[in-house]
C-alpha cells in the first residue's frame, strides 16, 4: 500500500502542481473545454491512464467542464499515486506537470 502524504510533504508539492489545490482532504481541480467533446475525450485519456495505474478518479462532467478529485481511499488520504495522476492530467490538459 502506497503511504498517505504529510501536510507539509504535500504543501510543497502543491506548490509545483498548477491548478490544483486541497479541499475536504483531496485534490482538486476544475477543467474547462471548449465543448463537450472535448471535455469527454479529455475524460477518455484520462481514464486509459488511471486504469493503467490501478488508480481511479472521482470525477463529474457537466458539459464543458471537468472537476477531478484524488485520493487513495486505502491510504486514508492523498499518496504519491495521486500526484502522478494529477501532473497526467495536467499534462493531457496542457499544463505544466
Amino acid at each position: 500500500m502506497t503511504e498517505k502524504l504529510t501536510d507539509e510533504a504535500l504543501a510543497s508539492i502543491l506548490e509545483g502542481l498548477p491548478g490544483w489545490v486541497l479541499r475536504e482532504n483531496k485534490l482538486h481541480r476544475v477543467l474547462n473545454f471548449v465543448d463537450f467533446v472535448e471535455a469527454f475525450g479529455f475524460m477518455s485519456q484520462v481514464a486509459l491512464i488511471a486504469e493503467r495505474m490501478n488508480h481511479h478518479p472521482e470525477w463529474c462532467n457537466v458539459y464543458k467542464t471537468v472537476a477531478i478529485s484524488l485520493t487513495t481511499h486505502d491510504a486514508g488520504g492523498i499518496t504519491q499515486k495521486d500526484i502522478e495522476l494529477a501532473q497526467s492530467v495536467n499534462r493531457l490538459a496542457g499544463y505544466p506537470a
